[in-house]
């Protein structure tokens, strides 16, 4: 397993930055994922094609974190079917994510395409960076979040505006959770066994997913990628 970095809670002095990190916690934990976000493209087997960011470029770093709160499934996802993946950082919790560095433009661009918004303008990031949190909108990807920093550059993501109780949870799709596992295990090198507990455990999934049942699905994504 890596060891994910911890975050610093400590903000540094106000500025417009040029650099920051974006924290995936769902289908962009793959690289290869979130390369069509960058450069533009339909994912294998995707509904939905991404016109991709004014700067194409890879990140310049990407490590394992841990952040404060929780990740839940609610809603039904468009591309997935079943619930999606949220994060509530109010909650007593940590959830795993996969930090990115990446330009303040590209997050702009990137953050633009999960709010099905057309990718071109700089966000304005002073009150996420200034409170922790700033709603864009009333989408279910509009809300940005800013839990901490590392080396100086803040760490932002995007969730829902709602808290994790205000809305009834769904389960997630078999597909969705073999997807967010593969990526845990690209991302913060989990065994097949820490993965399934720590998905299986999340609402929306308790009560109609269990570790056992969640570790049979990694094992035959596995066995079907050995056989590909």
């Amino acid at each position: 397993m890596i060891i994910p970095r911890q975050l610093d809670r400590r903000v540094p002095e106000p500025a417009e930055p040029a650099q920051v990190w974006y924290a995936a916690f769902g289908s962009n934990m793959h690289l290869k994922r979130l390369s069509y976000y960058l450069s533009g493209g339909q994912p294998p087997g995707g509904r939905r094609t991404y016109p991709g960011c004014r700067d194409g470029s890879p990140p310049e770093r990407m490590d394992p974190v841990m952040l404060p709160g929780e990740l839940y499934f609610a809603l039904e996802s468009q591309a997935w079917t079943g619930g999606m993946a949220f994060y509530d950082p109010n909650v007593d919790d940590q959830m795993a994510a996969r930090a990115y560095l990446v330009t303040a433009e590209q997050f702009s661009d990137i953050a633009a395409q999960e709010m099905y918004r057309k990718p071109g303008e700089n966000l304005d990031l002073g009150k996420v960076l200034a409170t922790g949190r700033a709603v864009m909108g009333r989408g279910r990807y509009e809300t940005l979040v800013c839990p901490g920093y590392l080396d100086g550059h803040p760490v932002l993501t995007f969730t829902a505006p709602w808290a994790m109780d205000d809305v009834e949870w769904n389960p997630p799709a078999a597909n969705y959770l073999r997807h967010l596992g593969s990526g845990l295990a690209e991302a913060h090198g989990w065994p097949s066994e820490h993965i399934a507990q720590y998905l299986a455990s999340r609402p929306g999934a308790v009560g109609h997913w269990t570790a056992e049942t969640v570790a049979a699905l990694l094992e035959s994504s596995s066995r079907a990628g050995l056989r590909g």
